[in-house]
């Protein structure tokens, strides 16, 4: 195979691992996207904790979902209020696009849409569609960090798009 051709090595509902060159990588299948919700209320931040199962354990998230899974061109706008309320119970008055980011961009060609969402009203208590046990968790801005060290300490896994909350803390 040369350098700038790629094979699918296997294929899944959701997952394609692939080969350039001698290169091995991970992409999502059919052209699903994600989007993930930085969703800030009055002072306080809405994050999800779900069991995880290539961590073998749970981890704490921001709360996201996928974006053209169920419906071909779907806007990320509209997944992301489709999510926020699945998972947190909480409905965005306004749903601000921040890009596009990857996160693994060494092994996994997805990326993510990040969406601000404000203005929230509660509608309901969330946990996310059967299975999915999602708990969530409505943290003060200024106890982040002691709430992630606290979960850390746990053993839950930490989600690195955390590290948007935690900004210049640790520079």
């Amino acid at each position: 195979m040369s350098d700038d051709s790629e094979a699918v090595r296997w294929e899944g509902q959701y997952l394609t691992v692939k080969q350039r060159g001698t290169w091995e990588y991970v992409s999502r299948a059919r052209g699903i996207k994600a989007a993930v919700i930085l969703a800030v209320d009055d002072g306080h931040v809405l994050l999800v904790e779900q069991y995880r199962v290539p961590l073998g354990k749970n981890c704490l998230e921001l709360p996201a979902g996928l974006v053209g899974d169920e419906v071909a061109d779907e806007p990320a706008e509209i997944a992301a209020g489709r999510e926020l309320e699945e998972e947190t119970g909480y409905r965005a008055g306004l749903i601000e696009n921040l890009g596009e980011f990857y996160s693994s961009p060494g092994m996994v060609s997805e990326s993510f849409t990040l969406m601000k969402a404000s203005d929230l009203t509660r509608v309901g208590d969330g946990g996310g569609v059967e299975g999915e046990n999602i708990t969530v968790h409505r943290v003060a801005l200024e106890n982040v960090r002691d709430f992630i060290a606290t979960k850390r300490a746990e053993g839950c896994g930490m989600d690195v798009k955390l590290l948007l909350l935690l900004g210049s803390e640790w520079v």
